[in-house]
């Protein structure tokens, strides 16, 4: 049985609620299995981009959409921070949906007393942009890798074998999407070094990944299109990546601490 766990803070994003390939089965079963005293909502918790293009709304994501919205009669604080593709919710910063508090972006302060300036990142869209061909054709590109990653997937269930993401390997070894990344990584680090802060947690470019850069911590927190992954912080204030279809695959919880994160980034890089 898939232990649980009490953490302080959780972070999510990019769950793409009304597109076919949100997992959000995945996540609620994250949410049944765990206990959280705060929890960010880093952007496009609703995907109204690709709603606009054909409404998808099944049962289970009506089913998470009113989890997440009653967390806080659980006693969970939720801060909910839009994204690009919820971006109409932008224009209530500052204000309340029932108890769930709207922030475009917010300071979080750890148990260890750490600083994290929280955004969800398509404020730097202009800085990591190639132009707008590569953008466009970034986006063919992303839709065509989950189209091979939901099929594959949908054999890999009927062989019995648990979920794995082809479209992260595959992304992980173009050399455009690395320099994308790299570059996106970089501007989310020179946000928090100016305003004077401790590390920054965003998402936006489903890419998990906590690392150490000119003494700031860089965290994504991921996605729940390909990589089922969260952001935890423990009552110590250590922040761990969570892969949620590897807990439930293998019942045990996957997490990678900071520094672990930090040295296997710098190994790669050597």
């Amino acid at each position: 049985m898939t232990k649980s766990t009490h953490y302080r803070t959780v972070w999510l994003s990019d769950i793409h609620l009304g597109c076919k390939d949100c997992k959000a089965e995945y996540l609620l079963d994250f949410l049944t299995h765990n206990k959280i005293d705060t929890l960010y909502l880093v952007g496009d918790i609703v995907d109204m981009w690709a709603m606009s293009r054909q409404f998808l709304w099944p049962k289970s994501h009506n089913l998470l959409f009113h989890t997440l919205i009653s967390l806080p009669n659980k006693g969970t604080r939720v801060i909910y921070l839009p994204g690009n593709h919820d971006e109409p919710a932008q224009k209530y910063d500052g204000m309340m949906f029932g108890d769930i508090e709207i922030h475009r972006e917010y300071i979080h302060t750890t148990a260890a007393g750490k600083k994290l300036l929280l955004l969800h990142g398509d404020q730097f869209d202009q800085e990591v942009c190639f132009g707008a061909f590569h953008a466009w054709i970034g986006d063919k590109m992303y839709d065509l890798l989950l189209f091979l990653n939901r099929w594959y997937n949908r054999i890999r269930t009927m062989m019995g074998f648990p979920y794995w993401s082809l479209a992260g390997y595959i992304k992980s070894r173009v050399k455009g999407a690395n320099e994308a990344i790299s570059r996106y990584k970089q501007a989310c680090i020179d946000r928090a070094s100016e305003m004077g802060m401790d590390g920054v947690v965003c998402g936006h470019i489903h890419h998990p990944e906590i690392d150490e850069q000119d003494g700031i911590t860089y965290c994504n927190d991921g996605d729940w299109i390909e990589n089922c992954s969260a952001l935890t912080e423990n009552a110590q204030g250590q922040l761990n990546l969570v892969y949620w279809a590897k807990v439930t695959a293998s019942e045990k919880l996957h997490s990678i601490p900071v520094r672990q994160q930090a040295s296997a980034n710098k190994q790669k890089a050597a």
